[in-house]
């Protein structure tokens, strides 16, 4: 209820959102990269430009001018040497075991094509501009999409608060591409939201540049495709077209490049030793297995919803669930995944009076989650002060504390769109079974 009271009202939602971005900030550029540099420097572990940016920007660079293969282990090396300042040797133990290989679709290199010819410094400036701002649009699109139309000031502070996460600016320091998918993903489902199927189609094709984080939510468009077919064909139509271009394309330039493809994320996951947050928290294995559960379980969830209009609050709904869903069971722990649970958490805060409403379990697990995602801010607030009252190396110390919720937030947000899911389809679709119960109590 707190964190509906906070946005309700008004311009004395902007003044906290901004402290709470600023205090994250202040972590990560006095805090948590200081601390990763005096780290590197005792260990001997080298520190490059350290832009996830760049190894996709030398693949592209030297693909589409020296048409070289950028899954080559010589452009590996290449990458490392600007990435980390030189390349890895085995032999040194406090070497990171992240390759930094090339291993996305070939295709991004037709995103990254016009600034092969610039120098990295200026394309380096130019994306963390464009993170930002596209970043914060997507907010405006993912309220669009859940038909949420809060005030301006709440919006602000909504921008404010996302741009301040911690997901967010991990990302955006790191300079990682999700967070040009997730942004992708949000314009693409709010143009189907607006009836612009065929731009939809597109950008969702695009956002396959990262496929493991687009195929759930690919999926399900599909099937609700072929629910109204004569109606949404052109999604359909728009998302197969753009894709056999971008096949095509990437073939001409890199003949049989699915296969490298294949064994660069091969290597990759064996060399990252990533998992999703299932796998670990119960076995990599084990994981796998309550991955398949969940999807089996989200397909049943939202068939019922396979009618809905792309234009209803249901919609987005489901698109939330699923951008959960993908969040928790997609092979990689990076946090700054966590940016696709923006429509999720932007629901539980707009619907949070119903969740008060309902049962005491479904209570305590709302309260569960507004204290794991509030956390980090809560965490960052007590180290800014410590800054100022005690000993740098005593903040220094502390720069675990807005990690340690990062893994049971998407679970605990997930848990909860799931009930709220249920709770949709029963009023939605089940009138007389409740009107049965209503006359039985």
């Amino acid at each position: 209820m707190q964190g509906r009271l906070l946005f309700t009202k008004g311009k004395f939602a902007v003044i906290p959102a901004v402290l709470l971005s600023a205090s994250m900030w202040f972590y990560f550029d006095h805090i948590l990269v200081p601390r990763q540099v005096a780290e590197a420097a005792a260990s001997g572990r080298p520190r490059g430009n350290l832009s996830d940016l760049y190894p996709r920007w030398l693949a592209a660079r030297e693909l589409l001018l020296h048409k070289r293969n950028p899954y080559g282990f010589e452009i590996t090396r290449e990458i490392q040497a600007g990435y980390y300042g030189r390349a890895l040797d085995a032999s040194r133990p406090a070497d990171p075991q992240d390759q930094q290989a090339f291993a996305y679709p070939v295709y991004v290199v037709f995103i990254l094509a016009p600034t092969v010819r610039l120098p990295f410094n200026v394309v380096r400036r130019g994306f963390n501009d464009l993170l930002w701002v596209i970043t914060g649009l997507s907010v405006v699109f993912w309220l669009r999409i859940l038909r949420w139309k809060p005030s301006k000031s709440t919006m602000i502070a909504l921008i404010a608060l996302t741009l301040g996460s911690l997901p967010a600016a991990q990302g955006i320091k790191l300079q990682q591409l999700s967070l040009l998918v997730a942004p992708m993903l949000s314009a693409s489902v709010a143009a189907l939201a607006s009836r612009y199927l065929i731009v939809s189609g597109v950008l969702l094709a695009l956002a396959t540049i990262k496929p493991q984080l687009v195929w759930p939510l690919v999926l399900w468009l599909m099937i609700w495709t072929l629910a109204d077919w004569r109606k949404r064909q052109p999604l359909a139509w728009s998302f197969g077209t753009t894709m056999l271009l971008l096949l095509v394309a990437s073939h001409i330039v890199l003949p049989g490049w699915i296969a490298d493809f294949r064994a660069a994320v091969e290597a990759y996951y064996r060399y990252t030793h990533n998992t999703s947050v299932l796998g670990w928290l119960l076995a990599p294995r084990l994981g796998d297995i309550f991955a398949v559960i969940l999807v089996v379980g989200a397909a049943v969830l939202c068939r019922p919803f396979l009618r809905e209009p792309s234009d209803s609050p249901n919609f987005g709904m489901v698109i939330a669930f699923l951008l959960a869903l993908t969040v928790t069971i997609v092979p990689m722990l990076a946090l700054y995944n966590q940016v696709l649970l923006l429509p999720a958490l932007f629901l539980l805060v707009w619907k949070s009076p119903e969740f008060w409403r309902e049962t005491r379990i479904t209570r305590m697990l709302y309260a569960a989650t507004a204290l794991v995602v509030l956390w980090p801010w809560t965490a960052t607030c007590l180290l800014v002060l410590s800054s100022l009252l005690l000993p740098a190396r005593v903040t220094l110390a502390g720069w675990k504390l807005p990690l340690v919720t990062t893994l049971t937030v998407p679970l605990l947000v997930l848990a909860l769109m799931g009930l709220y899911v249920v709770k949709r389809a029963r009023s939605e679709f089940l009138p007389v079974s409740r009107g049965m119960r209503s006359t039985a109590a």
